[in-house]
C-alpha cells in the first residue's frame, strides 16, 4: 500500500466495508502497540531501565509522529550554529535503511539524511548505527565533539539528553489522531511533556486560525508550553554536477519534478511557490532508485519537452550523474526561517554552549 492509499485509509475518508474492517482490527492493534509504548516510557521514567549519561551535553531532535516533519533541515540548521559558537558538534542517528546506493549507482555510505546532512554541514561527524550510546561515546572519544545532536531521537530513551526538541508539522500535527498502526503517531500526545521545547515546522502553510489551535492544544500537553515555529523556504537550486542556479531561473519553465520523502506535498507546494507547473511523480519515503527508475524519469521528461527536472536534495544525493541521462537534474534546497520564537531557541542553545565549554574545554 502506498502512501496516498495508507493516508485516505487511516483518515477515514476509504469508507468501503474492507476499509471500514481494516480500521478496526488497526484500532486493536493500536491498543497493544500504545499499551507497550507507555510501560516502556514508565520504565525509563521510574529508572528501572538504565539511561546512559554521555560527558557531553546532548540535544535530542524528535517527532510524534511518523513521516516527513522537517528534521533534516533543522538538524542541520543546529549543527552549524553549534559550529559558529565555537562548538565541536556530531550528529547520530539511527540509520534507517543506511545501505551504499548502488542501485542508483552511488557508492557513497550512509542513508539520503545522512549523504544531506554531510553537505549542509561539511565537517560535522555523523554516525549511524542502532546502538546509539556507542555512537556517542566514539564521537567524543574519536572526533573529539564536545555537543552531540541525537536525531530522530524523541524516543530514544536510553540515551540522556540535556534539550529535548520536538517537531510539529502545522499541516498533520497528530497523524489522525491514533497511535500507530491505526494511525501515525509513535506514542500519545501526552509523551509531549517531556519536550523541552516544541518547534511548529511548516508553520507559515496554514491560517493564523489553525496555528492559534495548534499552540492552545500544544499548550495542553507540552510541560512548559513555549513553542518555536518555523517555515521551510527554498534559496537555491543545486545540480548533479554540482552547479548552482538562482530560483528565478526556472520561473515559467516546462519542468519535470520526482521525490521520495515522508511529506510529499510539502515538495508540492514548493514547486508551487517557484511557479513550475509540473507533474509530481511520488515515491514511497527513501526510495532507493533503480537504474529503471532514473531511465524511466528520464525518458518521461523527455517526452514532455521538459527544460529541467527538479528533486529534493535528499533525492538528489542518491543519484550518480553516470546514470541520469534525462534533462538537467536539479534539486530545490530548503533553509529554515524563523517565525516565532528564534530568541527562545537560541537561549536554550546558549545554555548547551555553555556546558560543553565545562565539560569538554
Amino acid at each position: 500500500m502506498d502512501e496516498a492509499a495508507l493516508h485516505d485509509l487511516l483518515s477515514g475518508r476509504r469508507r468501503d466495508v474492507g476499509a471500514r474492517l481494516l480500521r478496526g482490527a488497526l484500532s486493536v492493534a493500536s491498543g497493544g502497540y500504545s499499551a507497550v509504548m507507555a510501560l516502556r516510557n514508565l520504565a525509563y521514567d521510574q529508572r528501572w531501565l538504565t539511561i546512559y549519561h554521555a560527558t557531553v551535553p546532548v540535544i535530542s531532535l524528535g517527532n510524534l509522529t511518523t513521516g516527513g516533519t522537517g528534521k533534516t533541515p533543522i538538524a542541520a540548521w543546529l549543527a552549524n550554529w553549534l559550529l559558529i559558537h565555537g562548538c565541536r558538534p556530531g550528529l547520530l542517528s539511527r540509520g534507517y535503511r543506511a545501505l551504499a546506493d548502488t542501485q542508483a549507482g552511488s557508492e557513497t555510505p550512509g542513508n539520503d539524511e545522512k549523504r544531506v546532512l554531510d553537505r549542509l554541514c561539511p565537517g560535522v561527524p555523523h554516525l549511524q548505527q542502532r546502538d546509539r550510546v556507542s555512537s556517542a561515546r566514539r564521537l567524543v572519544d574519536e572526533s573529539d565533539c564536545n555537543v552531540l545532536i541525537l536525531d530522530d531521537g524523541f524516543q530514544h530513551r536510553r540515551l540522556h539528553r540535556d534539550l529535548d526538541l520536538v517537531l510539529v508539522d502545522a499541516l498533520q500535527p497528530w497523524g489522525f489522531g491514533r497511535v500507530l498502526p491505526r494511525g501515525l503517531l509513535r506514542e500519545s500526545r501526552s509523551g509531549l511533556r517531556r519536550a523541552s521545547l516544541v518547534i511548529m515546522t511548516r508553520a507559515d502553510q496554514c491560517p493564523e486560525s489553525d496555528r492559534q489551535c495548534l499552540r492552545n492544544e500544544l499548550g495542553l500537553h507540552a510541560k512548559n508550553g513555549d513553542c518555536v515555529e518555523v517555515a521551510f523556504r527554498p534559496h537555491r537550486l543545486t545540480g548533479l554536477d554540482g552547479s548552482q542556479r538562482t530560483l528565478e531561473s526556472v520561473a515559467g519553465k516546462n519542468a519535470g519534478a520526482f521525490c521520495g520523502i515522508g511529506n510529499p506535498d510539502g515538495f508540492r507546494r514548493t514547486l508551487s511557490s517557484l511557479q513550475v507547473a509540473a507533474d509530481l511523480r511520488v515515491f514511497p519515503d527513501h526510495h532507493h532508485y533503480t537504474a529503471d527508475d532514473l531511465t524511466e524519469l528520464a525518458t518521461m521528461a523527455r517526452k514532455n519537452s521538459s527544460e529541467i527536472v527538479l528533486t529534493t536534495l535528499k533525492d538528489l544525493v542518491k543519484i550518480s550523474s553516470a546514470v541520469w541521462t534525462g534533462p538537467p537534474l536539479f534539486a530545490v534546497e530548503i533553509g529554515v526561517q524563523f517565525l516565532q520564537g528564534e530568541e527562545l531557541l537560541i537561549s536554550r542553545l546558549r545554555g548547551i554552549v555553555d556546558a560543553s565549554r565545562k565539560q569538554k574545554g
